[in-house]
C-alpha cells in the first residue's frame, strides 16, 4: 500500500530534526575540540601565573573569595555555556544575569575577576578571555583551599550580551527538588554523577539567613538539633543576611565533609539534602563521606566537563577589555 502524504511529510519532518540534532552535537563536539589547555602558551605565557598569584592574595585577604570564584563559574556556566555573561553589567539594550533569582545580592568575587584582567592587560591585552579566567580561577581557588586540580581547557570567547531570563530559569535554586536538580544539569549536557559530584562544591562558602529559612523551619528531612541551632542564629523575621556555612564544620576548606553532613540531615539548604535520600544519589554519597579521593577525582573530572558547556571560540563573541562591558 502506497504511504500517504501526511505519512511522509511525517517521516521527513522525523528524519530533518534527527539532521539537525546530529549537526548541533557535532558542533557542540568540534567547538569542544577546539579548547586546549596551552592555548595560551605563546600568546600570554604569564597566565597562570596572574591568576594564581592573584586568586592567592584575594583568598589570604577574605577567605570566601575562594567559594566566590568557583561559585561564578558554575553560574556563568550553566546560563548560555561558560561565556563570561554572568559578569556584565546592565546596560541600555539587555538586563545582566546579576540580578537574577539565584545571584542576586549573592554573587561575588567580581573585583578580583577584575583586578585578573586589568593585570592581563598590561602584559597580554586582548588576548584572555574573561571566560577563561573564570575557569582558572575556579580552579586555583579550590586547590589553594584544600582540593583537587585539574588541567583547565583554555580558549573560550566571551559573549556580546547577557541572558536574565535563561539565569532564572537554568541556575539551580536552593529550594530545588532532585527532580528539578536533575533537569538542570541534563539540560547542561552533566550527568546524575556530575550532579552528586558537582554539589560538593558546597563544601565551601557560605549562604545568608533567607537561603536556608525555609528549610529550617518547614522540612522534616533534617536534624532537629540542627535545626534548633540555625533558628537561634536565622529567626523567622530578621537576621536576613546573617551568614552560615555552607559545610557547618569547615566552610574554608575543600573536602569531604559536606557528604557527610548529609548523612547526618545536616544539609544546609533544601537542594543539598535532596542529594540524599534520593535512591540512586544515595551510594555515590556514603562512597565521598568515606573517600575523599574518589570525589577528588569525580569533582574535577565533572569541573572539566562543565567547563565544555557552548563554548565560544573562533571569531563567535569577542575578548573583552573590561569583564563587565560587551562592545
Amino acid at each position: 500500500m502506497a504511504l500517504s502524504y501526511s505519512m511522509v511529510s511525517f517521516k521527513c519532518f522525523i528524519a530533518c530534526i534527527s539532521v539537525l540534532i546530529l549537526s548541533f552535537s557535532n558542533v557542540e563536539a568540534r567547538q569542544k575540540e577546539l579548547l586546549s589547555i596551552d592555548y595560551y602558551y605563546y600568546s600570554c605565557p604569564q597566565l597562570y601565573d596572574i591568576v594564581r598569584d592573584t586568586v592567592v592574595e584575594a583568598i589570604n585577604n577574605e577567605t570566601r573569595n575562594g567559594a566566590s570564584l568557583l561559585r561564578l563559574h558554575f553560574h556563568d556556566c550553566f546560563v548560555n555555556g561558560c561565556d563570561g555573561s554572568v559578569l556584565l553589567d546592565d546596560n541600555s539594550t539587555f538586563t545582566g544575569e546579576k540580578t537574577a533569582f539565584g545571584n542576586n545580592n549573592s554573587l561575588r568575587g567580581f573585583e578580583v575577576v577584575d583586578a585578573i584582567k586589568a593585570k592581563l592587560e598590561k602584559v597580554c591585552p586582548l588576548i584572555v578571555s574573561c571566560a577563561d579566567i573564570l575557569a582558572i580561577a575556579a580552579r586555583d581557588s579550590v586547590f589553594h583551599l584544600g582540593g583537587p586540580t585539574w588541567d583547565v581547557r583554555l580558549g573560550r570567547r566571551d559573549s556580546l550580551t547577557a541572558n536574565r531570563t535563561a539565569a532564572n530559569v537554568f541556575i539551580p535554586a536552593p529550594s530545588s527538588n532532585i527532580t528539578v536538580l536533575k533537569s538542570n544539569f541534563a539540560d547542561v549536557g552533566l550527568s546524575f554523577k556530575d550532579l552528586v559530584s558537582l554539589s560538593g562544591a558546597h563544601t565551601l562558602g557560605f549562604a545568608r539567613c533567607t537561603t536556608f529559612r525555609p528549610r529550617i523551619y518547614n522540612d522534616g528531612n533534617i536534624s532537629p538539633s540542627f535545626a534548633q541551632t540555625l533558628r537561634s542564629k536565622c529567626p523567622n523575621v530578621g537576621n536576613d543576611d546573617v551568614l552560615q556555612g555552607l559545610d557547618v564544620k569547615t566552610p574554608s576548606h575543600f573536602d569531604n565533609i559536606y557528604y557527610k553532613n548529609l548523612l547526618t540531615k545536616k544539609g544546609l539548604l533544601h537542594s543539598d539534602q535532596e542529594i540524599y535520600n534520593s535512591n540512586k544519589a544515595d551510594p555515590i554519597v556514603r562512597k565521598y563521606s568515606r573517600d575523599v579521593s574518589k570525589f577528588y577525582r569525580d569533582f574535577a573530572k565533572g569541573m572539566i566537563k562543565m567547563g565544555d558547556i557552548s563554548p565560544l571560540v573562533g571569531n563567535q563573541g569577542e575578548i573583552r577589555q573590561n569583564c563587565r562591558v560587551a562592545r
